[in-house]
């Protein structure tokens, strides 16, 4: 019997740094990690009722809210939000700017 030698395996980190070349795979890992980071950012009662939505282009956050005056609650929290935002961002290597508050974008 001949032995067969395994000698052309391809790294994980090669196969990683593929994957990562897809941009949609990128926008989920970003959107997930931003998911993530959101979560421990918010005060408390508002943990239920936003959820990061999407971005526009120039860092601008879009965040879904389950109603208007949850959006306007989070306004009032706007700066506060950035400055716990800030660390979490960097380490992300993520930019954003500002948020943006919509209750029109929340889904059940």
């Amino acid at each position: 019997m001949e032995k067969v030698l395994y000698t052309d395996f391809v790294s994980v980190d090669s196969i990683i740094s593929s994957m990562m070349d897809n941009p949609q795979l990128k926008k989920a890992v970003a959107k997930t990690n931003l998911m993530s980071v959101w979560d421990k950012i918010l005060p408390q009662k508002f943990k239920s009722r936003s959820v990061p939505y999407g971005m526009l282009p120039g860092g601008v956050m879009i965040v879904a809210c389950e109603n208007p005056v949850v959006a306007q609650e989070l306004s009032l929290y706007k700066v506060l939000l950035m400055q716990k935002f800030a660390p979490y961002l960097k380490s992300l290597n993520l930019r954003v700017t500002d948020l943006k508050f919509d209750p029109k974008k929340w889904q059940v």
